[in-house]
């Protein structure tokens, strides 16, 4: 899934201004549900773009539709505020007299806040708390993230829309001073981004400046869909207008000042050399796995399930026929044989994005016999925008709006159809839909929970869910009559152990990227392009990749835990339903949700 993490900790609305939502079910009146409003409410007015991202920007919100959030250096000063006063309003209400869901509620959110607040302390560079320390990168700053958002997520239906729109493109400009601003703070603390990343985020960022209002999707979205609608306007000249006078040249700004800092940059990958940088990756793991893993626990039992992972594919590529070499090698060749690969043409790409589509629907047809609850909201599967599939993973899901207005989106990253060959599409596309992504935000989002719950992300578990259920669906009999399907299942659970190693090599044991890169390929027999994104995605990430693998070992565990307990009271069903219904939670409440669960069964 892709991530945002200015809105990690991001809250709904409240629920008083969206009784209209589809599928909106208000819980009990409680002092704590009644707190969990106001921190919705207030969140909101800090982050519009969370209002459009959660489709609530209409009615008595609608004047979010008009703003971006806020990156200004200030604000950051501010997010650690405010997080340090929800923690101090949280902690006023007595979590003893609490049971239920809210203690659950109130274990999530506290976690959170905990967390976030413990290294806001510590650190102050990067976004808010730990796992991100870098404001401009590949993967992170306005540049990148805000162009996708105003075509797909800003929706235009009447002239209001398209006329916000406008304003949004020119708080574009803003927002991108406002991160110039933040970087050159953080380069005063002596965090500068390694070389490779400037490079890549140069790259997208000039590629973005450089593209004429005539072809840039800033100026034509806005067009396009005004001219759908019949909404009256020259939408083209004023766009135009917003982008060549001030979208640019903040871009030309910001490339500026990237291209001073290479001058500066090294070429070490892990944030070990960043301020407090050992403390700054153990940090980062707390945050991203919700666990108290240790660097030198996840670089071990990622060496481990690498081997036992191999041991398995290697049975089943030996039966296939497949004997020569190493698996990675075997792997490798499977990659670049032209049988497996679909054609790098628009119309191929097509194909294989039809093709997926018939997986989902089978898939969607096998899910009663393991969910008694199933998500309301359809899922598309599209194509990564071209102007970021260069820095972009291989796939990722955006939830649903919360009225029903947008469905889930899994998309795929298509630059190049030999770095999908079609024995690792199956696993990719169960674990981005479903039963995966799609399927647990939305049945966390149909769900009777505060709204603060509905929204609430926490990787290990989301992550660690997506990744579970790519063995589910082999469990689900998805790979009965395609053994190179279960090899690619097997594949994409070596490649999380593979992250587990690579992410705690670069950190701690001062890895370099190319030594990442290496064992990587080596390890799974990945094509070097793709190896060399996720690598990069890890320096900038620090402990994310980590989230997937840990948090997939706890479902199981939490899984065989409840099946030893319960004997012939286990359901699967109940068992996913008790897990996903509850919402996201950290790994450590999961415990409880679960354990809440075999209890009630017992009684």
């Amino acid at each position: 899934m892709r991530i945002n993490r200015r809105h990690l900790l991001a809250t709904a609305a409240l629920a008083a201004m969206t009784p209209a939502v589809r599928g909106f079910a208000n819980p009990p009146t409680t002092p704590l549900n009644a707190l969990f409003d106001q921190f919705m409410t207030e969140q909101m007015r800090r982050s519009p773009e969370l209002v459009t991202t959660l489709g609530l920007d209409k009615d008595a919100m609608a004047a979010a539709k008009t703003r971006l959030d806020d990156r200004s250096l200030a604000s950051r000063t501010s997010d650690k505020a405010d997080t340090l006063g929800k923690l101090r309003r949280l902690r006023g209400v007595d979590r003893k007299g609490l049971t239920g869901l809210d203690a659950i509620s109130y274990d999530t959110v506290a976690y959170g806040l905990v967390t976030e607040a413990d290294a806001d302390r510590q650190f102050d560079y990067g976004v808010v708390g730990a796992g991100a320390p870098y404001v401009l990168s590949q993967l992170s700053g306005a540049y990148q993230s805000i162009p996708d958002f105003l075509d797909s997520q800003h929706s235009i239906e009447t002239k209001a829309d398209a006329e916000a729109y406008l304003s949004r493109l020119e708080a574009f400009a803003t927002a991108l001073d406002q991160e110039i601003e933040q970087t050159r703070h953080d380069v005063a603390l002596g965090v500068i981004p390694p070389d490779f990343i400037i490079d890549k985020a140069l790259g997208q960022m000039t590629g973005l400046r450089d593209t004429p209002a005539a072809k840039a999707s800033l100026v034509q979205s806005v067009a396009r869909r005004a001219a759908e609608k019949n909404i009256t306007g020259d939408y083209v000249g004023r766009a135009t207008a917003i982008y060549e006078a001030k979208v640019v040249p903040a871009l030309a700004r910001q490339a500026e000042l990237m291209t001073a800092l290479r001058a500066k940059a090294t070429h070490d990958a892990g944030v070990w050399r960043l301020p407090q940088g050992e403390a700054y990756y153990a940090a980062s793991l707390t945050q991203w796995t919700t666990s108290n893993i240790t660097p030198e626990e996840a670089h071990r039992t990622g060496l481990d399930l690498v081997a036992s992972l191999s041991a398995r594919m290697d049975t089943i590529l030996k039966a296939q026929g497949f004997t020569k070499g190493s698996v990675g090698e075997r792997l490798r060749g499977l990659y670049s044989d032209p049988r497996y690969r679909y054609p790098n043409t628009d119309e191929g790409k097509a194909k294989l994005i039809a093709d997926l589509n018939v997986k989902v629907r089978t898939v969607q047809a096998r899910l009663p016999g393991f969910f008694k609850t199933l998500p309301k909201s359809p899922v598309e599967i599209r194509r990564v925008p071209a102007y970021i599939e260069a820095g972009a993973p291989g796939g990722y899901y955006q939830n649903a709006s919360l009225d029903g207005s947008r469905p889930g989106a899994y998309f795929i990253n298509l630059r190049d159809t030999a770095e999908v060959p079609s024995w690792t599409l199956p696993t990719l596309t169960y674990h981005e839909a479903i039963p995966g992504h799609h399927l647990q935000l939305s049945l966390q989002q149909e769900a009777d929970l505060p709204l603060i719950r509905k929204v609430l992300w926490f990787s290990a578990y989301g992550e660690g869910w997506a990744l579970y259920a790519e063995q589910l669906a082999q469990e689900m009999g998805m790979y009965a009559d395609d053994p190179l399907g279960e090899v690619g299942y097997l594949h994409d659970a070596a490649f999380r152990a593979v992250r587990l190693v690579v992410d705690s090599g670069m950190h701690a044991r001062r890895w370099s990227r190319e030594q990442a890169i290496r064992y990587y390929t080596d390890a799974i027999g990945d094509p070097e392009a793709s190896a060399t994104t996720e690598v990069e995605r890890y320096c900038v990430w620090p402990g994310q990749a980590c989230s997937y693998m840990v948090g997939k070992l706890t479902w199981l565990r939490l899984r065989e835990w409840a099946k030893a307990q319960l004997g012939a009271k286990f359901d699967i069903r109940e068992f996913h339903d008790a897990g996903l219904i509850s919402g996201a939670t950290p790994l450590t409440v999961l415990d409880d949700v679960i354990a809440d669960y075999v209890k009630a069964k017992l009684a």
